[in-house]
């Protein structure tokens, strides 16, 4: 039996699924302590220090006045 064909579809999901996510995420790197932006390569090779951020605007939540 054959591997190739097998190998072959789980490659092209995998490109799909990579290709679908980095398409609608908003979202960055940064470094931990400084909350300095920095390229995306050090997330993506999980580097110790840096995490994926969101790119919200405003990261606290409004409190509503109470009337």
């Amino acid at each position: 039996m054959r591997k190739t064909p097998v190998t072959v579809l789980a490659a092209a999901v995998m490109v799909a699924t990579l290709g679908l996510t980095g398409c609608g995420s908003k979202r960055h790197c940064e470094h931990d302590a400084t909350d300095t932006r920095v390229d995306n390569s050090y997330c993506e090779k999980n580097v110790q220090g840096y995490e994926w951020e969101s790119d919200s605007k405003s990261k606290k939540t409004k409190k509503r006045k109470r009337r």
